[in-house]
């Protein structure tokens, strides 16, 4: 098959390009820059594709007339010039922008990375949360929302363009022995922020089987909404105790009324509207990612915790 993967060169892109070509798939990754090529992928063309410009999006589709499109190209941690226009850009505007260009070029299917945030972080979240439940995404979170609303867009094209076949991936945390991200910081402190009477529930996919599910994305004949997380989740209190930490339990309007003043001085990246995401994390259930995509996780959610614990050991020393 011949597939473009749009943000190629990204943590999660690079690996899906590598597992592809390996697999004797010809690849188009596409992404701001050229990467450099490595000795494993003769099989791989770089491009430059910005997908906030509709023209050069279309150009390229258009140019290579890929048969399966996987978009993974999204602001996940913003930098420090970012801003919520830019993310907005990126993630509905550029996926739009895919969107249309594989309809105009005859695409058969495309694999979107979605996430679990698309749920959103609500009080009156399920125990465990299926593909059947309405996704949410808070306004207030810039990737939940987008996310959100790149899957209303998705939504809308199963009624009006089914010829264009759809395998939608909402992720929960990546863990892998490089990862190193804005969550896992949260694991590196002495002690653990925690709400004062909240589980905050993390569920964990290890990233081998994040690639080896999109692999099969392309590939399968399976198409629909899946989530994809290993078994089971660890509240805070038991990732702390599996890092030999202690938490420390904080009341919710305390911590809400701290973050409201630092980020008004600027003295944290963090608003008052941070307290939802630790207090109420969405719990992917993976029922129907072993049940109908017929993928079973390698790792559990602990499994994938406790093998990130160990690499990160390792890189210490």
């Amino acid at each position: 098959m011949l597939i473009l993967v749009t943000g190629g060169n990204g943590f999660l892109g690079s690996s899906v390009v590598d597992g592809l070509a390996a697999s004797g798939h010809e690849v188009v990754s596409a992404d701001l820059t050229v990467s450099a090529p490595r000795a494993e992928q003769q099989c791989v063309t770089s491009v430059v594709m910005d997908v906030t410009d509709a023209e050069l999006v279309d150009r390229v589709i258009g140019e290579h007339r890929p048969d399966c499109v996987v978009h993974l190209a999204s602001v996940v941690t913003p930098g420090k010039d970012s801003s919520r226009g830019l993310e907005y850009a990126v993630d509905v505007d550029g996926s739009r922008h895919v969107f249309e260009a594989c309809l105009r070029h005859d695409v058969r299917r495309v694999v979107v990375s979605s996430s679990g945030a698309a749920y959103g972080y609500h009080r009156d979240n399920p125990a465990r949360l299926t593909e059947d439940d309405p996704v949410r995404g808070n306004r207030e979170f810039a990737y939940s929302h987008h996310k959100r609303r790149v899957e209303e867009m998705l939504a809308e094209l199963r009624d009006t363009e089914p010829g264009l076949e759809q395998v939608v991936l909402r992720i929960g945390t990546i863990l892998g022995e490089r990862v190193d991200n804005q969550i896992t910081a949260l694991f590196e402190r002495k002690r653990l922020l925690k709400i004062r009477g909240a589980d905050s529930p993390f569920v964990f996919i290890w990233d081998t089987d994040v690639v080896a599910i999109i692999e099969q994305a392309v590939t399968g004949s399976v198409t629909g909404v899946f989530n994809v997380a290993g078994d089971g989740a660890l509240t805070i209190d038991e990732i702390a105790r599996l890092l030999h930490k202690s938490t420390l339990a904080v009341p919710e309007p305390l911590l809400r009324g701290a973050l409201a003043v630092g980020s008004r001085l600027g003295l944290t990246a963090y608003g008052p509207e941070q307290t939802k995401f630790l207090q109420f994390r969405p719990v992917l259930a993976n029922d129907r990612l072993k049940e109908v995509f017929g993928f079973a996780p390698t790792h559990t959610s602990r499994q994938a915790f406790e093998a990130w614990c160990a690499s990160a050991g390792a890189r210490r020393g």
